[in-house]
């Protein structure tokens, strides 16, 4: 579950890393502000990034749960009792299953039609909340006291 748990961490390192970027105002991966938008935003009309207070927010909560696997798998003392761990790593996980689910239905096409975004969710980023949802899951459950 080590391996797992770095996996988790790295993933949401990187994610972490673009949302701070974004915050700096980086434009990638669109040529401006509001191609940017269009690909990682993707609400109805957007047409440019969210402030920098929201980017840095959604980085600091994702730089927390980056901590969490590695936490959980003991790879270095935590404060927390491990059953605590557990069950907030099975809470982390539930919100990015709700997401990657969210992505795939017709209520969240009708909210975020903008492309390359609409593609992007279903080819990319909503998978990849499935899979960061469901790795949680397992490393709470397997790392879960007896």
């Amino acid at each position: 579950m080590t391996i797992l748990a770095f996996l988790l961490s790295f993933v949401l390192l990187l994610i972490t890393t673009l949302h701070v970027y974004w915050g700096i105002g980086g434009i990638w991966p669109g040529t401006d502000s509001a191609s940017c938008a269009r690909a990682v935003v993707g609400f109805h009309g957007v047409d440019e990034m969210p402030s920098a207070f929201a980017s840095f927010a959604v980085a600091a909560c994702l730089a927390l749960a980056t901590l969490w696997p590695l936490a959980l798998a003991g790879v270095f003392a935590a404060p927390f009792p491990k059953e605590g761990l557990a069950a907030t790593a099975l809470l982390i996980g539930l919100v990015f299953l709700g997401r990657g689910i969210a992505g795939f239905t017709p209520w969240w096409r009708r909210l975020t039609p903008e492309q390359p975004f609409a593609r992007l969710d279903q080819r990319l980023y909503s998978p990849l909340c499935l899979l960061i949802g469901l790795g949680f899951a397992v490393l709470a459950i397997t790392e879960f006291p007896a």
